[in-house]
């Protein structure tokens, strides 16, 4: 299902934005699924992990939109992600002409 530019966000660094590229809604149940669609998970939309357990083998907690959720391994795994594109050399960042 997944191709092979993205990676699962349990995969994700923490504090590295990427952006959703697909997800796997047949792996979920029906109210996992309404969950996600309630909190804002849909593919384009930016996600960050912000904290996983320590042993690994809790949920993890990401942050969407301004809203941080926690998800299950199970259902973070159904979510593929892509890093988002970092501005090349030479561009400037949305808002640097601003600060000069």
């Amino acid at each position: 299902m997944f191709d092979s530019a993205g990676f699962s966000l349990i995969s994700l660094p923490r504090h590295r934005p990427a952006t959703v590229a697909a997800i796997a809604w047949e792996r979920l149940a029906q109210p996992e699924a309404r969950r996600l669609r309630e909190f804002g998970f849909d593919e384009g939309v930016d996600v960050e992990v912000l904290h996983r357990s320590f042993l690994g083998g809790g949920p993890i907690a990401c942050r969407i939109g301004r809203m941080t959720v926690a998800l299950r391994r199970r259902v973070a795994a159904a979510i593929q992600v892509a890093p988002v594109a970092q501005a090349t050399a030479g561009e400037s960042a949305p808002g640097d002409s601003d600060r000069r």
